[in-house]
């Protein structure tokens, strides 16, 4: 059985008022979430979702009480409500008719140089994680990339756990299979 969390601290520090602490709680968990909304609202919006998603849980911060677990588990579903909007948001709004031709000449914000293969690689599996049906790869995303336990998993869901526990393994054997084919 695991000890108790490290940043079970600064979450208590952190619901006083310790900007340090909210510092720390905030370098904790971003990443982990921004992998999270990457799935669900692609590379471009992760990073704006996330900063809703954060915007709304500073605003709220004092409706939250719980240790390190539970304010993860808080921010994620924050996120994944914010994700949830945005793609409904998204889809409602209309695609531009530019020709592609016009797009060709614009510069590539990406500098290859900086990227490393360490991201690339990152990036690849959250691809192929993406590529499941939104259930799958959702029960992997929190359960495996970010940790969470199944409870915790199916609250951010609004499932039961075992339902979580069961698109977790299926998704898991999907991918399995789609990296058994590849050359």
């Amino acid at each position: 059985m695991p000890g108790p969390d490290p940043l079970d601290d600064a979450v208590e520090r952190m619901l006083s008022g310790d900007e340090a602490a909210f510092r720390l709680v905030y370098r904790d968990v971003q990443p982990r979430l921004l992998r999270y909304l990457t799935v669900l609202v692609g590379v471009g919006d992760a990073e704006d979702v996330a900063s809703e998603a954060w915007a709304q849980a500073f605003r709220d911060l004092d409706r939250f009480s719980g240790d390190a677990d539970g304010f993860r588990g808080w921010v994620t579903t924050i996120g994944r409500n914010r994700a949830m909007d945005h793609v409904r948001h998204r889809n409602r709004r209309p695609v531009s008719h530019q020709p592609a031709d016009e797009l060709v000449d614009l510069p590539d914000p990406v500098d290859v140089e900086v990227d490393s293969l360490g991201r690339v690689q990152s990036e690849a599996a959250i691809r192929l994680i993406g590529s499941l049906p939104r259930d799958q790869a959702e029960a992997i995303m929190l359960r495996t990339v970010l940790g969470f336990d199944a409870p915790t998993a199916a609250r951010i869901l609004g499932k039961r756990p075992g339902a979580v526990r069961a698109a977790a393994h299926r998704g898991l054997k999907q991918l399995a299979k789609r990296l058994s084919e590849e050359p």
